[in-house]
């Protein structure tokens, strides 16, 4: 069981670097179907393994290609600190197929906004190369844009609570769609964000409920630690449009595992 958990944490550390997402989309299904955890003990068991600094190498590569905005990361944080532990009580008074199938649905949308399919067909018909990467415009932390921030955080931190995830799945789509940032910098910042232990709030709740195994958890973390550095290597070799397109791909069918499931 423990090399089983390790492989767990390596493949959602890999999908963590290349997407900026925390790795409970891989870690959550993989623990109720592989081995048999209760919902909410999978997303209990999950918060515990993503509470550690588990990205810090990916984070670090990130930075040194210049693909992290530290600020935003930061004030991210704070909101993600905030609405965890909201986000873990209401799962907790769910039905277990309630909460899978607002999760599969939610991806789902998430997905579909990545792979943008009649665009994606449009360019394949007439073989229109991989578009370049777009830079992402020079913004200053204003108190509006601050306040946006939070509110990002503290959405992505409800999220996170309620399914186990890091957040990075609602945080990255909104860096990209709604402040415009190049992919990898989303991908990069999300990360910063997710560095911090912002899911403690979630994880006491758990625990208090007996819904976390958190020897299980320490051996999904050292999983993570080698394939995030391995995942954030890989995407930062690739165009930006190739990574969104990838990631909404891993969407759909993470989406299609929990609707179908339930």
């Amino acid at each position: 069981m423990p090399i089983a958990l390790i492989f767990v944490g390596l493949a959602a550390g890999v999908l963590s670097g290349m997407f900026g997402i925390g790795g409970g989309v891989v870690i959550v299904p993989a623990l109720m179907t592989l081995l048999a955890f209760g919902p909410q003990q999978a997303v209990g068991t999950s918060l515990a393994a993503l509470l550690m600094p588990v990205g810090i190498f990916a984070v670090l590569e990130y930075y040194r290609k210049g693909k992290l905005k530290p600020a935003f990361a930061a004030l991210v944080a704070v909101g993600l600190l905030l609405g965890v532990y909201f986000g873990a009580r209401i799962a907790l008074g769910l039905p277990a197929d309630t909460l899978q199938r607002i999760y599969g649905i939610f991806l789902l949308y998430a997905g579909w906004r990545f792979v943008e399919p009649r665009k994606w067909y449009a360019e394949l018909r007439v073989r229109a190369p991989v578009p370049p990467d777009i830079p992402t415009p020079h913004m200053k932390v204003t108190p509006a844009l601050g306040a946006a921030l939070l509110i990002l955080g503290f959405g992505a931190g409800i999220a996170s609570g309620m399914f186990g995830i890091g957040g990075g799945i609602v945080i990255v789509p909104f860096l990209v769609s709604l402040f415009k940032f190049d992919q990898k910098v989303a991908v990069g910042t999300s990360l910063g964000a997710l560095l911090l232990p912002v899911g403690l709030p979630g994880v006491l709740a758990y625990y208090t409920e007996n819904q976390l195994d958190l020897s299980s958890a320490a051996f999904v973390a050292i999983g993570l630690v080698g394939g995030a550095l391995l995942g954030a290597r890989i995407a930062l070799g690739l165009p930006s449009a190739t990574v969104k397109r990838l990631y909404g791909i891993f969407l759909f069918v993470i989406a299609i595992r929990f609707i179908v499931g339930t």
